[in-house]
């Protein structure tokens, strides 16, 4: 089976669930205070799979299907072979816990602060596509045109770095933000490890020849 669709199954299963059970909800969410003060480290990976309600899960499982598919059939083939699975499932998986590293980091002495939901890992894997083909181009439900890769990227990051400065509502920007560098880091230094290729040069020459 797809890894993309496993993870899709899987994190639509759990978030389901919890969208009527509070005490499983809290059981399963990121809530740095806990962490800190009990040692409940699943939190950093369990949060990934729970979801607000419907339309947060359908839009981050849309986003992550369009751009997981890709990567696994496609991009992450072309520069892992055999291993584009694997490295997918590692990219997501870890693109959960690094997304919030830096608000438990923040928050683990505040018992208020809770958050969850796959936005960190699906912005993980948005920018891993992003950093591997930066003219691909790129249409969501708020942007009425196609765009190249890279602008985008561009436009998200600052927008989401403003949007975590300013602070308030319910949507985990910071989150948004250190996934989405995550996902480019995580490709980045993959390429070059695994696979010889510097993604930094192809990157300068897609954008700038």
């Amino acid at each position: 089976m797809s890894i993309t669709f496993l993870i899709i199954i899987i994190t639509s299963a759990v978030s389901i669930l919890a969208f009527n059970r509070e005490s499983m909800k809290d059981d399963l969410l990121f809530w740095p205070y806990y962490i800190n003060r009990e040692g409940q480290y699943y939190r950093f990976i369990t949060n990934g799979v729970l979801h607000a309600d419907a339309l947060h899960l359908i839009f981050n499982m849309v986003a992550f299907y369009s751009f997981g598919m890709a990567l696994e059939n496609y991009l992450f083939k072309a520069l892992f072979g055999e291993l584009s699975r694997a490295m997918l499932a590692i990219l997501y998986v870890t693109g959960i816990v690094a997304a919030v590293i830096p608000d438990y980091i923040k928050y683990k002495n505040k018992s208020y602060y809770r958050s969850l939901g796959a936005s960190g890992a699906v912005s993980a894997i948005v920018f891993a596509a992003i950093t591997i083909q930066p003219n691909m181009p790129i249409q969501f439900f708020f942007i009425p045109f196609k765009i190249p890769g890279f602008v985008f990227g561009i436009c998200f990051l600052i927008l989401s770095a403003s949007l975590a400065k300013k602070g308030g509502g319910n949507i985990g920007h910071s989150a948004h933000f250190w996934g989405s560098v995550y996902g480019v880091l995580f490709t980045y230094l993959a390429a070059k490890l695994i696979s010889g290729v510097d993604l930094a040069v192809y990157f300068y020459t897609s954008v700038f020849n």
